[in-house]
């Protein structure tokens, strides 16, 4: 049996990846689909709170939870007990048609902690994407109207409504044409940074643009149902939009008579140090749509809308497995964990990390930025500060340089380091993943 310092800081026994990862991943690449995209061949057999081991033995520092999924850590206690609890009573009752208690105690948690004050009601579904077809539906049952606004930058899933809201890599679209129609994006606030602009002439900028060339050139606002918007985008690289951007963008919302969806898939559930990244800028969306971190790793998603809103009628959406009572057990542990402790670690293992980096953008020449809320934090890569040209090839060298270290990191946008831990990390493993990564940085940099 492994001791508890097993499942703190990297072990590796193996040169990477090890034999049995490497026979694994041959028979991956001849059995499952090819488009699954692989950073580097990590092959998960156990997790322990921020901890991997693979299929060799070797130990791995996770500061990626899963894609920004696993916030109370891999296989918490509390979450594995409340799991074989419920699958011991009730694996399944389609809550499309009939009742079970569990489900209507998570929607009540969820309307209770959403942002604002009006009641809110809540549909269930399997993942973040579904979470954002619901909301495309409901914006067009409940408004009446057709057509969408999304953001350059933007990731709100990979099925057919939710990809062409979508606007973060091309190959994400290619070939799947055509895509809903009716749908136009507008440049992130992110966009005029390059141009040397504040966060206040940013969103100016950018609200300017929706008002002034899309409203006056390609959509009157009466057609418009909804406008979608990651308060901070993730696949985006990990940005968050100024609070006055958000701000003067409900502002045009409520005076137009536009829903206003806050995609809080990756940047909600506590992961800023707050539940919802909306709250930094103290909004109010009319729909926000939840997914990843709210059942540390079991398939569930939540669209949570005013309840006036929320106003489909039997039959209008529904779905087989969404709000599966399993499911919905790992979410009433997790959400009762971070409300409990994890949301204030984030809060205080977000600072020791950014703290950590204060002088990284002094330090490295091909550091342009560090950024992030809690922890949500991107360092951005760059062949010359000057300029900011970016440079996604060397944020991959790094990504790939802290894999052979043992610490599990993922990209973001073009050029953007993720880092993403679970919430529940200590200052031992924020500290020890600070000095990992700054050496990966370091030696990338020296060879280039």
């Amino acid at each position: 049996m492994k001791k508890v310092n097993d499942w703190k800081l990297p072990r590796l026994v193996t040169s990477l990846p090890g034999p049995k990862a490497k026979k694994l991943v041959g028979l991956d690449t001849k059995f499952v689909s090819p488009s699954y995209t692989r950073t580097y061949p990590l092959v998960a057999k156990t997790g322990r709170g921020a901890v991997i081991e693979d299929l060799d033995g070797n130990h791995f520092l996770d500061f990626a939870a899963g894609i920004a999924v696993v916030a109370t850590g891999h296989c918490h206690p509390e979450v594995v007990a409340a799991i074989q609890k419920q699958a011991g009573e009730l694996i399944h009752m389609s809550g499309t048609d009939f009742y079970y208690e569990n489900m209507v105690e998570l929607a009540e948690k969820l309307a209770t902690i959403a942002p604002g004050k009006d009641p809110k009601r809540v549909y269930f579904g399997n993942s973040g994407t579904e979470a954002i077809e619901a909301a495309i539906k409901l914006a067009r049952y409940h408004t009446k109207r057709d057509k969408f606004i999304a953001f350059y930058g933007c990731f709100h899933g990979r099925t057919m409504g939710s990809l062409s809201l979508t606007a973060s890599k091309a190959v994400q679209r290619k070939g799947f044409g055509p895509l809903l129609g009716g749908v136009a994006h507008i440049p992130y606030p992110d966009t005029y940074r390059s141009l040397g602009q504040n966060a206040d002439e940013c969103s100016r900028q950018s609200l300017e643009f929706l008002e002034k060339e899309v409203f006056h050139r390609l959509m009157d606002p009466a057609d418009v149902a909804a406008i979608f918007v990651e308060p901070i985008q993730g696949e985006g690289g990990y940005v968050a939009a100024p609070a006055s951007f958000l701000q003067g963008l409900q502002k045009i919302c409520r005076r137009e008579g536009i829903l206003l969806v806050a995609d809080e898939v990756q940047c909600g559930m506590g992961r800023t140090g707050k539940w919802w990244a909306s709250e930094h800028a103290d909004i109010d969306p009319d729909i926000v749509c939840v997914a990843k971190g709210i059942a540390s790793g079991m398939p569930l998603g939540a669209t949570i809308a005013r309840a006036g809103v929320m106003d489909w009628k039997p039959g209008a959406h529904a779905s087989t497995f969404g709000g599966n009572p399993v499911c919905v057990a790992a979410s009433l542990a997790t959400i009762d964990l971070i409300e409990k402790k994890y949301m204030e670690n984030a809060r205080q293992m977000g600072k020791v990390i950014l703290d950590g980096m204060a002088d990284w953008t002094e330090k490295y020449r091909i550091v342009g930025d560090v950024r992030g809320k809690g922890l949500m934090i991107g360092v951005e890569i760059v062949h010359d500060k000057k300029t900011k040209e970016r440079a996604g090839d060397l944020r991959n060298k790094i990504v790939d340089r802290a894999f052979e270290k043992g610490l599990l990191i993922l990209g973001a946008g073009e050029n953007t380091v993720r880092v993403a831990p679970p919430l529940v990390i200590d200052e031992e493993q924020a500290e020890y993943a600070v000095r990992i990564l700054g050496e990966c940085i370091a030696e990338v940099q020296r060879s280039h």
